[in-house]
């Protein structure tokens, strides 16, 4: 076999070069592929074997594939060949003395087609180049060991059910690594596996299309297609490979609805209000999405009164509804007929016809209780007011739908009527007046009447009555306000005082029209016209009123004329007034002349009321002051010439824990003592003895009192005169109570002592005891 093979490659190198060639490198290397030729070429004496290698050979040694030759090389052994470029080394390998190249390894044309080496010659020993490089390409020669490959696979394809035949579903396209310009590697054939005979495929181009003609989605919905490319033109041998390609039918509206029953029958219970569902109808349609929709209509009249159909969202199903109420007694059932339409027909498919389909609809109206039923949806009824209590105002009725002959209940419920104003009879319903009524207080009653059925008293029903009070002339009219109006007194006769107007609380009409009537006669003071609108003037007569303090007091008649006739009598008052130029109100009444310009009565009382008061509080002070005047008189008289020292503090009972010292002397005036330039016995001197210091720590009121005593004893310079010293603090828990007169309700010889009597505390308060009113101790 190895011979074979060399035999091969030596007779591709026999084929692909020219032996020992003479021509340039340049123009060998244009040859194939390689750079342009140029003008300028050198003579090369290389000698050319091989230049191809077959991909994908493994041999147990390196492959020789060339063997290079230079005419320089004379056998001596001093030529040296030198191979550099793409795989020189690895891939290929030269020898150096004979020139041979060999591949060291199997090669991948898919890889690397093809390798660019330069080949040189150089002298053994100084490795001096002994002719120009060369450049040569080795190529590596393609073989069939690449199958075909479909890198979009698998495919997803849609076609219209019904489609003819040869119509275009998909096209795929294989591929071939090998060298599709050497061979037929990569010549590829396309040929269908499965899905025959349904569909075909272009053996050259890939198309699939359909092979036979109306395919029908409803029958089968999905095809899968198995595609096979094989390379070496579909030859045995070839390398094949293969993709699947799920073909899908769209649908087309190719299908008319159909009813599956001819007859449909549903049932309602006759108190089914509008828009209650009886049920629904389907008609069947194989087709999808919009090509299914459709449309549902009533064909008959006698159905369409009673009952509407329409189509759900989704569009596939009829509703069937009440349109109006039902009547068990007046008609318990209903035929007629519904249509079924797609809504989107398709003209190619017209044949195909007609896309529609009508079915028969019964509906059983079935009977069930009924409440009362009122003769009329709403009563409306009329009384005069006034009336006395059970007067007829009418009546109301009822009957039971299901047994006309079933006693009926009638009610007021009591919300509608809190007043109580009405009564029903229960048996006839029978409505009368509880009572008096006022038109003017309330026109309108608007009742509910309740009516049940006796054998069921959950069986009832509501009426609303409205009831209208009818007016009678029974309000006399009135003015429409006080007037309280004023005249100039220098207004002239005739002239127009005020325009009265009257209200009549009767209905309009004769009933609330109003007559006035004023005073007559020549002494009349004021005249009355009457307008004839409701509204009358008050006029001066011919002689203007004389002036005078009161106002005038105009009587006026007021009549209606209802039947029968009411009148009233009201009063109008007029001042007369002095007026200024321009009309305004000088004044109205004769004494507010007597008065200061300015100031009114109001402000003369109040002037009058401050004065009284100020002249009571001089009095109150005089007297106060009288009455002290008279207590310094009785001092006076006495002349006891006492010192009287005032102390801020003031000693107590046994809690007492700190004395306080007495602050020096002042006269009664207030005044300090000045100087004297002669001593009197009588008198208080200025100088005083010192005092002695009061002992340490704490003392008690007898010590301390001890000690003053015995300091205003011992004092020379003092007549003998007591002086009452008073304390402002006072102590608690003393037997003997208060020492002063702070606090004390009763003047000095007044109300009684302290219930314990002073005398009966020693001698040390004998003082005291003469002050506040003790008897003198006997003499000895």
């Amino acid at each position: 076999m190895w011979g074979l093979v060399r035999l091969l490659l030596a007779w591709l190198g026999g084929w692909g070069c020219m032996g020992r060639l003479a021509a340039p490198a340049r123009a060998w290397a244009g040859s194939w592929g390689g750079p342009e030729p140029s003008l300028l070429r050198t003579r090369r004496s290389w000698v050319w074997n091989q230049f191809f290698v077959i991909e994908e050979y493994a041999g147990p040694e390196p492959v020789l594939i060339g063997k290079l030759h230079s005419d320089v090389d004379r056998g001596e052994g001093r030529t040296k060949y030198l191979l550099t470029g793409e795989g020189a080394g690895t891939v290929f390998v030269i020898d150096e003395a004979t020139g041979n190249i060999h591949v060291t390894k199997s090669l991948d044309r898919e890889e690397k087609a093809q390798y660019v080496l330069l080949a040189q010659a150089v002298d053994r020993a100084s490795n001096r180049p002994l002719e120009p490089p060369s450049e040569f390409i080795i190529k590596v020669q393609d073989i069939n060991d690449n199958p075909p490959i479909f890198p979009l696979g698998p495919y997803h394809a849609t076609v219209p059910e019904m489609s003819n035949v040869g119509t275009s579903v998909i096209q795929v396209t294989a591929h071939d690594a090998d060298d599709p310009s050497y061979g037929n590697s990569a010549k590829l054939v396309y040929t269908v596996l499965d899905g025959l005979p349904f569909f075909s495929v272009d053996p050259q181009t890939g198309v699939v299309r359909t092979a036979i003609p109306n395919m029908d989605r409803e029958t089968q919905e999905e095809f899968l297609v198995v595609i096979q490319a094989k390379d070496m033109g579909g030859h045995m041998g070839g390398l094949s490979g293969s993709t699947t390609v799920t073909v899908t039918l769209s649908d087309v509206n190719d299908n008319p609805p159909k009813f599956p029953q001819s007859l449909y029958q549903f049932s309602v219970v006759e108190t089914a209000g509008p828009g209650t569902l009886v049920g629904r109808l389907r008609a069947q349609d194989p087709d999808l999405g919009d090509n299914a929709l459709m449309a549902y209509s009533i064909l008959d009249g006698e159905g369409s009164e009673a009952f509407s159909i329409s189509t759900d969202s989704q569009g596939r199903d009829g509703l069937l509804t009440v349109r109006k109420p039902l009547d068990f007694e007046t008609r318990r059932a209903y035929s007629f007929r519904v249509e079924a339409t797609n809504t989107l027909i398709d003209p190619a498919y017209l044949r195909r016809g007609p896309f529609k389909d009508v079915a028969s609809v019964r509906v059983a109206v079935q009977d069930a209780p009924e409440p009362p039923a009122f003769t009329q949806a709403a009563y409306h009824l009329a009384v005069p007011e006034n009336k006395a209590p059970g007067t007829l105002v009418g009546q109301v009725s009822a009957t039971d739908l299901d047994s006309p002959a079933s006693p009926i209940r009638y009610s007021i419920l009591p919300h509608s009527d809190l007043e109580r104003c009405f009564s029903i009879e229960p048996e006839d319903g029978t409505i009368r007046t509880a009572g008096p009524l006022d038109r003017e207080a309330r026109v309108w009653h608007n009742l509910t009447v309740l009516a049940t059925e006796l054998d069921s008293s959950a069986q009832a029903s509501r009426v609303q009555v409205a009831i209208q009070t009818l007016d009678e002339n029974d309000n006399a009219p009135q003015l429409a306000e006080p007037y309280d109006t004023f005249v100039c007194d220098s207004a002239a006769p005739s002239q127009l005082i005020q325009v009265i107007r009257a209200l009549d609380r009767d209905e309009v009409g004769n009933n609330s029209r109003v007559s006035f009537h004023g005073p007559l006669g020549p002494d009349a003071n004021f005249t009355i016209r009457d307008n004839q609108d409701g509204s009358a003037s008050l006029l001066l007569p011919s002689r203007p009123a004389p002036p005078r303090q009161a106002p005038y007091l105009v009587p006026i008649e007021l009549w209606d004329w209802g039947r029968p006739v009411l009148s009233s009598t009201a009063t109008v008052t007029v001042s007369v007034c002095r007026c200024r130029p321009d009309g305004s109100v000088a004044s109205c009444r004769p004494e507010a002349q007597l008065s200061p310009a300015g100031l009114s009565t109001g402000a003369l009382l109040a002037i009058v009321t401050c004065v009284g008061t100020l002249l009571a509080l001089v009095v109150l002070f005089v007297a106060l002051r009288r009455q002290k005047q008279e207590a310094l008189m009785v001092l006076e008289e006495e002349d006891v010439r006492e010192n009287i020292i005032t102390y801020d503090d003031e000693g107590g009972g046994e809690e007492d824990t700190e004395a306080s010292t007495s602050a020096p002397c002042r006269t009664l005036t207030g005044r300090p003592r000045q100087r004297l330039a002669h001593q009197r016995r009588d008198v208080l001197p200025w100088a005083r003895a010192p005092r002695q210091p009061r002992p340490p720590g704490p003392a008690d009121v007898a010590q301390l009192l001890a000690l003053r005593l015995r300091e205003a004893d011992e004092d020379p310079s003092v007549p003998p005169y007591d002086s009452v010293q008073v304390y402002g603090y006072e102590g608690r828990g003393s037997s003997c109570g208060s020492l002063s007169s702070l606090g004390s309700g009763s003047e000095i010889g007044g109300a009684p002592g302290p219930a314990e009597p002073l005398d009966d505390w020693g001698p040390l308060f004998r003082t005291l005891a003469e002050l506040y009113g003790a008897k003198e101790p006997p003499a000895p």
